[in-house]
């Protein structure tokens, strides 16, 4: 596999298949940049990836999200990254914090909300370019989605919002203490908006991971964006896996700045497809993409991507999957409460027969309890 390389290798051949696992590294030239990568196998267990950590039990970015995650048998562990008023990464979905910290309860920061121009949308709120780390650092996370996942409110006001060390902190030590490795990979939250407001996202990324020997081609880290300018400046910096993330619709936010027309549709055509690969190594798509609905919301049937990505030399990752009848296909909803859990297992287990390398979910024991009974299936097979 692509992402985390062999250095997953060893963990997933004691979670599942052993024999039947492939790794490959990646196609890179003699300078240490991505090469066009060749072909590769198939690989029969997908990668486990908490989206946000265990997001469906925990506020999301966490460290306690994360570490519930690798508990729950998580190959990897998925940080969005923002950054502060001095330079730091920190994990939070987006840079506007008022639907994920309790910035609101405090008084003496209510002259920081303000209004600005977000990848061409007005969002108001507070944002973390506008506070010190210090100043995070006295913010405590809430539930995003509280009407949705009420539970996971009791939770609220315990956790700190955790830099992106602290994150590559906590996959190590979990990882000697686990004797598996915890893979990480971070996604460059807004990079041209960052990039206007001289908030550079890529130069402290790069950093950290030179400064921690992580930036070489077996390192448990892969790279993230919806967006390609970065990627393809990262490719020449960076020997990890780097992943490009498409919508079902719309363009990536630096095509829609420099007037590039091409659309994530058109690059998920072969030919789209095989440019990607010349800076990429995973194909990292919304389900839709790979499986569109019908009318009815139900699934129809799936596209080619998967097929065509994997001839280019890509992995495919799929996302997100959550447990709650309004974010599954109707297939698999359960009764008429959007917010009650539906069959999240048996949607899972449909995108794994389409040959996906990897999967985000906001449940990751789930999706490990899905691909262990896949890996029970293919053992009874041979």
């Amino acid at each position: 596999m692509r992402l985390l390389r062999s250095t997953l290798v060893t963990a997933l051949a004691a979670a599942v298949a052993g024999p039947l696992l492939v790794s490959v590294a990646p196609a890179v030239s003699a300078d240490g940049k991505h090469a066009h990568p060749q072909a590769r196998p198939h690989t029969p267990a997908p990668i486990v990836i908490a989206h946000r950590g265990a997001s469906g039990y925990r506020p999301e970015h966490t460290l306690a999200a994360y570490e519930l995650a690798i508990r729950q048998g998580a190959d990897v562990i998925e940080p969005d990254l923002v950054i502060t008023k001095d330079g730091v990464l920190v994990a939070r979905h987006e840079n506007e914090i008022g639907g994920t910290t309790d910035v609101a309860d405090h008084p003496e920061l209510a002259g920081r909300r303000t209004t600005k121009t977000i990848d061409g949308r007005p969002v108001t709120g507070w944002f973390t370019e506008d506070f010190t780390l210090a100043e995070l650092k006295t913010l405590r996370a809430k539930e995003r989605l509280p009407l949705v996942r009420p539970g996971n409110t009791a939770y609220d006001g315990r956790f700190a919002v955790p830099t992106f060390e602290e994150v590559l902190d906590l996959a190590k030590r979990e990882s000697l203490r686990r004797g598996r490795v915890i893979g990480v990979a971070p996604e460059t939250k807004h990079p041209t908006y960052f990039q206007t407001i001289g908030k550079n996202l890529e130069d402290p990324l790069v950093r950290i991971l030179n400064r921690r020997g992580l930036n070489h081609r077996r390192s448990p880290v892969t790279v993230q964006s919806f967006e390609t300018a970065n990627l393809k400046a990262l490719s020449k910096r960076l020997r990890v896996p780097l992943a490009q993330n498409v919508n079902p619709t719309g363009r990536p936010y630096d095509h829609v700045v420099g007037g590039d027309p091409t659309t994530y549709a058109d690059m998920v055509t072969p030919t789209g497809l095989k440019a990607l690969a010349r800076y990429a190594d995973i194909l990292s798509a919304e389900k839709n993409v790979l499986v569109p609905r019908d009318a009815s919301g139900a699934l129809a049937a799936p596209t080619t991507v998967v097929r065509d990505a994997h001839r280019a030399g890509l992995d495919v990752y799929a996302w997100t999957f959550r447990a709650e009848n309004q974010f599954l296909p109707a297939d698999f909803r359960v009764g008429t409460d959007p917010n009650a859990h539906g069959d999240l297992i048996a949607e899972l287990r449909t995108f794994f027969r389409l040959g996906v390398d990897g999967v985000f979910a906001d449940f990751p024991d789930l999706a490990a309890d899905a691909r262990r009974v896949k890996q029970m299936r293919i053992r009874s097979r041979v």
